[in-house]
């Protein structure tokens, strides 16, 4: 018991939820989750828009469906970046790594 009447903490344990923290923020924060999360969603709704074009767009275009190939494109990379970000998962930093002076 500690001074105050609460149980003493364990160093360790208070060592292990910190990191646990850390590397909580880390996968959070991670820009691999951002980027494709927005690809994602952007992906899909230009491939929704390509999906209905009118006649008069697709012509516009030389005949190519763009909206929909390029929403596609974007839907493709932003689930390979949270694909990517899932197989790898960001490492915490050190808690007392020094920073190179650049």
């Amino acid at each position: 018991m500690s001074n105050d009447g609460q149980p003493a903490q364990d160093p360790l344990i208070d060592d292990t939820q910190a990191e646990q923290r850390r590397s909580a923020a880390a996968r959070l924060f991670d820009i691999r989750r951002v980027i494709g999360g927005l690809f994602v969603a952007y992906g899909i709704i230009v491939t929704l828009i390509g999906i209905f074009d009118s006649r008069a767009e697709i012509d516009k275009a030389e005949g190519v469906r763009i909206n929909l190939w390029a929403g596609l494109a974007m839907l493709v990379f932003g689930l390979l970046m949270l694909l990517w970000q899932w197989l790898r998962p960001a490492d915490a930093p050190a808690p007392n790594e020094q920073q190179p002076d650049a």
